[in-house]
């Protein structure tokens, strides 16, 4: 599961762009997939037959998509101004490198120099519609020659194992949660199974809007990244959750109220295997979950999510340890029936 995620972690997919997301995926699950298309809003949807057919359809679902930059305006002095796609704490922006466009051109996010600055903007992040993008061009017309409009930008990939058993890239959320999927359709199933793989969740989760639809599952268990505050400085009242503790499972989001009776199934089926789980303890953030409760006649949803710090940054940090927990979880509960 781990080189999967290097592979899909150091891929290039902003929000309306995972074309090289699902490329990758589809690669690696088409020997495996009973049925495999992508539908009009970009979504990868998979279907696995198991041992037994279900009487109620159950959907795993991850979206591909990450958070990223599309460039607004290109200056005389040719440098790229840009806004956010998803929501990115202008805090951890400036002074990173990001990959830009279809070239994949490398660059800096800067900022007005500290030497430029008034007394009262020091120490102050500086808004995004005032950073701008570098890629080494000293005209508008040079960088016009290399960038338009709408091209968009992500982090440069930077995975890397480090330190007790972690990991560091950008795109954790929720390249984690595509490598989940992809390593449970390359098993043997218990039962029929559908799998989405769902574009455009850090913008509104439109893509699982219309896997919802039209698929019409009964159950769906989403698989993502969720921020984890065991940091310096951190009241224990706003902690989330805790990297090291294993898989997390939400009670309630800024989009969802989860049943009850499904996170006590995901509990109890944690403790029956020796899984470690925890329940997320903060009501923040929201997934795709919010969109297939809405769609169509609704569904049952559960999100299962790995304790990610520093998410949404061009350095998330996670636990090897974690990761396999949520793994583990996903694919005991893929062994359940879910029927009424």
């Amino acid at each position: 599961m781990l080189t999967l995620l290097e592979k899909y972690c150091s891929a290039f997919g902003p929000s309306g762009m995972e074309d090289e997301v699902r490329g990758l995926i589809a690669a690696d699950v088409a020997p495996y997939a009973d049925e495999l298309r992508t539908d009009r809003s970009g979504n990868l949807i998979a279907f696995k037959k198991g041992r037994k057919p279900r009487t109620e359809k159950l959907l795993f679902s991850a979206h591909m998509d990450e958070v990223g930059f599309m460039v607004t305006h290109i200056s005389e002095d040719g440098f790229a101004y840009f806004g956010t796609i998803g929501g990115i704490d202008p805090r951890v922006v400036a002074g990173k490198r990001v990959v830009l466009g279809d070239k994949r051109l490398p660059g800096v996010i800067a900022a007005k120099a500290i030497h430029m600055q008034k007394p009262e903007e020091r120490g102050v992040p500086a808004p995004v519609d005032e950073m701008f993008i570098d890629i080494g061009c000293i005209s508008e017309e040079n960088t016009k020659a290399l960038v338009s409009v709408g091209d968009c930008a992500v982090f440069a990939p930077n995975y890397e194992a480090f330190g007790d058993g972690f990991i560091k890239s950008k795109a954790i959320d929720d390249r984690f949660g595509c490598a989940v999927l992809v390593k449970l359709l390359q098993s043997e199933l218990e039962y029929d199974t559908y799998f989405a793989f769902c574009t455009a969740e850090e913008v509104g989760c439109r893509g699982a809007a219309t896997v919802g639809q039209a698929i019409g599952a009964g159950t769906v268990i989403v698989l993502e990244a969720t921020t984890a505050g065991d940091i310096p400085g951190a009241p224990k009242s706003r902690v989330a959750c805790r990297v090291g503790a294993g898989a997390v499972v939400s009670f309630m989001d800024g989009g969802t109220v989860y049943p009850r009776e499904l996170i006590e199934l995901a509990m109890a089926t944690a403790g029956e295997k020796g899984i470690r789980a925890q329940l997320k303890e903060l009501v923040a953030g929201g997934n795709d979950a919010s969109a297939y409760q809405r769609a169509a006649a609704g569904a049952r949803v559960l999100a299962l999510s790995a304790p990610v710090r520093y998410i949404h940054s061009a350095c998330s940090v996670a636990k090897i340890d974690d990761l396999e927990q949520v793994y583990a979880l996903a694919n005991a509960l893929a062994e359940r029936s879910f029927d009424k």
